[in-house]
C-alpha cells in the first residue's frame, strides 16, 4: 500500500508540474458548461426586419407595432420601393423583409382576406424557417384580435413566403462553409502544433536548431506541407459541394480561393502559436481541441446564431477567424456578392494572420 501511495503521489507531482495542462482540465469544464448552456439554442431574438409598407393604412400600421414590440423581430427600417429589399439583404442588414400590399386595408373589410409577402435569408435553413414561423404567428394573432374587436369571422390574412438564396431550403447551403472552416482549424491548426511540439518532446528541435537552416526556416519547413494539403481540401470540398451536394458557387471562384487561403494562414499561424506555448504532444492537443474546435463550432455561427448569445459569448465569436470566414464564404459562395462586401472580413483575416504569425515567431524563438 504504500509503494501505490508513493506512486500516486509521484503521477500527482507530474500532473502540477505542468501547470497550463492542468489549468487547461480544470477550466475546460466550467468553459464548456457555460458555453453549452448559453448557445445551443433554437430561440432566435432580435431577428433585423425591414418592411415595405405599400398601404399606410392604420391596418397596416397596427400590424408593424406588433412585429416591432415582438422580441423575436427588431424592426431595422421602412423601404420605399421593391428594389430596396434585394440591397438590404446583400450587405446583410436584415433577415427578413415584409411587403405589405397596397390594397391591404381595403381587402381586409371589402373582400374579407389579404395577401402579405415574407422574404427571408435562407443561407441558414434553419433559421429562415424559424424566422418565418415566428412571423406568421406573430400575424396569427393579429388577425385573432382583429377579428375579436371587429366580430369578422372571415378576416383572412395569407403569408406568400418567399426564401432568397436556398429557396429549397438546403442545409447544405449552410453547413459546407462551416466545414470548411472546421478542416482547416483541424489540419492547420492541430496538427502543426503538434508537428512542432512533438520535435520539442522528442528532443530533436535542438538538432534541427544546430543545423545550417535558420529557425524560420524549420518553422515554414514544418508549415508549407499543411498549407498544400488545405489547398487541396479546398479543390476537394469545393468539387464535392457543387458536383455531389449540388450547392452552386455564385460568386467569384478566384476570390474564394483567396478567402480561403487567409484562413489557412490565419490557423497555421495559430497552431504556431499553440506550439510555442506548449512542451508536450498532450497539451497542445488539448488546446487545439477541445479549447478551439468547440468554439469553432458553437460559436462560429456553423448552428447557433451567435447574434442571440450573451455579450461575452459574442465577443469570443468575434475573436475565432472561423466566425469571420463562415460569415465571408456564405456572402461570396452562397449569396454571389464580391470583395467590396466581404473587405471588412478580409482585412480582419490578414490582421490576425500578422498578428498571430508575430507574436508566435517571437515567442518561438525566445524559447528555443
Amino acid at each position: 500500500m504504500n509503494q501505490l501511495i508513493s506512486f500516486i503521489k509521484k503521477e500527482f507531482y507530474h500532473i502540477t508540474r505542468d501547470i497550463r495542462t492542468l489549468f487547461m482540465l480544470l477550466m475546460m469544464p466550467i468553459a464548456q458548461l457555460m458555453i453549452f448552456g448559453f448557445a445551443i439554442t433554437t430561440e432566435i431574438n432580435n431577428t433585423s426586419v425591414v418592411v415595405l409598407d405599400n398601404s399606410k393604412t392604420i391596418e397596416s400600421a397596427q400590424l408593424i407595432a406588433q412585429v416591432n414590440a415582438s422580441k423575436y423581430f427588431n424592426l431595422k427600417g421602412y423601404l420605399t420601393k421593391q428594389e430596396e429589399i434585394q440591397n438590404f439583404f446583400r450587405l446583410g442588414k436584415t433577415k427578413l423583409a415584409i411587403v405589405i400590399p397596397q390594397e391591404f386595408g381595403r381587402d381586409i373589410y371589402h373582400s374579407g382576406k389579404t395577401e402579405i409577402q415574407l422574404i427571408a435569408d435562407a443561407s441558414d435553413p434553419n433559421e429562415a424557417t424559424t424566422i418565418v414561423n415566428y412571423i406568421q404567428q406573430i400575424i396569427a394573432q393579429y388577425q385573432q384580435q382583429s377579428i375579436n374587436q371587429d366580430g369578422n369571422s372571415s378576416y383572412v390574412i395569407k403569408s406568400q413566403v418567399k426564401m432568397l438564396y436556398n429557396p429549397q431550403l438546403k442545409s447544405s447551403y449552410n453547413f459546407v462553409p462551416g466545414i470548411m472552416g472546421l478542416v482547416f482549424m483541424l489540419i492547420c491548426t492541430m496538427m502543426t502544433s503538434v508537428s512542432i511540439v512533438k520535435e520539442k518532446e522528442e528532443g530533436t528541435m535542438e538538432i534541427l536548431l544546430v543545423s545550417p537552416l535558420k529557425p524560420i526556416s524549420i518553422i515554414l519547413a514544418k508549415v508549407v506541407p499543411y498549407f498544400l494539403i488545405s489547398i487541396i481540401d479546398v479543390f476537394s470540398i469545393l468539387i464535392l459541394s457543387v458536383y455531389v451536394l449540388e450547392v452552386p458557387i455564385a460568386g467569384n471562384l478566384f476570390l474564394l480561393f483567396f478567402l480561403c487561403t487567409i484562413f489557412i494562414l490565419s490557423t497555421l499561424s495559430l497552431g504556431l502559436l499553440i506550439s510555442s506555448v506548449t512542451q508536450t504532444q498532450q497539451a497542445a492537443m488539448i488546446i487545439s481541441s477541445m479549447g478551439l474546435l468547440l468554439p469553432t463550432l458553437l460559436l462560429s455561427g456553423l448552428i447557433f446564431p451567435v447574434e442571440n448569445m450573451p455579450i461575452i459569448l459574442r465577443i469570443i465569436s468575434n475573436i475565432l477567424p472561423a466566425f469571420w470566414f463562415i460569415s465571408a464564404v456564405k456572402d461570396v459562395m452562397i449569396k454571389g456578392l464580391g470583395f467590396f462586401s466581404i473587405w471588412k472580413e478580409c482585412l480582419i483575416l490578414v490582421g490576425m494572420t500578422i498578428f498571430l504569425l508575430t507574436i508566435s515567431v517571437r515567442m518561438f524563438k525566445n524559447r528555443l
